[in-house]
């Protein structure tokens, strides 16, 4: 696998929610590593995905889309983007063009750069997503001012949804990478454990099935995840996990009318956690009230923030 110019290092994906950094992943790892959903900040944690092939190694970091921080949970989720930051050894600063008079947010953007890329003290690179959106004259136009604006090591145009010129970041992220040899095996994917994914997968559909802020007030606790016995392997895995919400009103919306609701979220997610584990399953879920713990520093904690 490895070459005489083998490269390896770390590359964090930052940008506002929404900016397609997890769809940006998810195409590069030719593999649903992070959950994707229309609604904006459905990544919470950092999700560390491992690109290979036979000239580099790149350990992507992908972070919570940075936004105004209104509660402590947007407070440790824009720490998680900090330390990622850290952490990396280039930064991909993604830019989501869109369609209209105004082909990016310019507002935006000059803060994402000047208050958390550029004292990163990192190189960084201007990746302009969703760039089937907008002509090829608006594409050149953006890149030339980004070049011109910020002084990144380049500016790139893609399409994470599209796949289009993903290559084209690789051999730009590839020259930064400082070690020769890989940090991780082949075959491995993430440094994340199947548990951690489990309870992504049920987010996921708690953020797809249900509307208004019960997405938003609603967290995923996997409380047992017990494994098939070798000498046993056509019993199914047992998962019991807590969806944790904030009051009763939206205990009742996720279990809805006798239990409907909740019946289809476990449909819809043990469907996906068979599928990501490549074996049968038992998923148990239940609802547990935790008044206001998105504000709770503690219940954060204890949840992995």
């Amino acid at each position: 696998m490895q070459s005489t110019s083998f490269s390896c290092g770390h590359a964090a994906f930052v940008g506002a929610p929404n900016a397609g950094k997890s769809t940006l992943l998810n195409r590069l790892l030719d593999h649903k590593l992070s959950i994707v959903t229309p609604k904006p900040q459905t990544t919470r944690k950092k999700i560390t995905g491992i690109y290979l092939d036979e000239h580099s190694q790149i350990v992507i970091l992908d972070t919570p889309g940075i936004m105004e921080p209104k509660q402590s949970l947007h407070e440790s989720m824009l720490e998680t983007t900090r330390q990622a930051l850290k952490e990396a050894d280039i930064i991909v600063a993604l830019i989501p063009f869109a369609k209209g008079d105004e082909p990016v947010d310019r507002n935006f953007t000059d803060e994402l750069i000047t208050r958390w890329v550029r004292p990163a003290g990192k190189p960084f690179i201007i990746a302009l997503n969703k760039s089937d959106l907008v002509t090829e004259e608006t594409v050149k136009t953006v890149q030339q001012e980004m070049l011109d604006t910020y002084s990144p090591v380049a500016v790139t145009a893609l399409s994470g949804l599209q796949g289009s010129n993903i290559d084209e970041l690789v051999k730009l992220v590839r020259p930064h990478l400082p070690l020769d040899e890989p940090l991780y095996p082949e075959e491995m994917l993430s440094t994340e454990p199947e548990r951690f994914f489990v309870a992504e997968i049920i987010r996921e559909k708690i953020f797809l099935q249900y509307g208004r802020e019960i997405p938003y007030s609603t967290e995923v606790v996997i409380d047992e995840f017990r494994e098939q016995h070798e000498n046993d392997p056509g019993k199914k895995e047992l998962i019991r996990c807590s969806v944790v919400v904030e009051r009763n009103s939206q205990k009742q919306i996720i279990v809805g009318a006798k239990g409907a609701a909740i019946k289809k979220l476990g449909q819809a997610a043990r469907a996906d956690i068979e599928e990501l584990l490549g074996r049968p399953v038992f998923l148990e879920i239940f609802v547990k009230i935790r008044p206001d713990w998105r504000k709770k520093k503690s219940l954060l904690k204890s949840y992995g923030y």
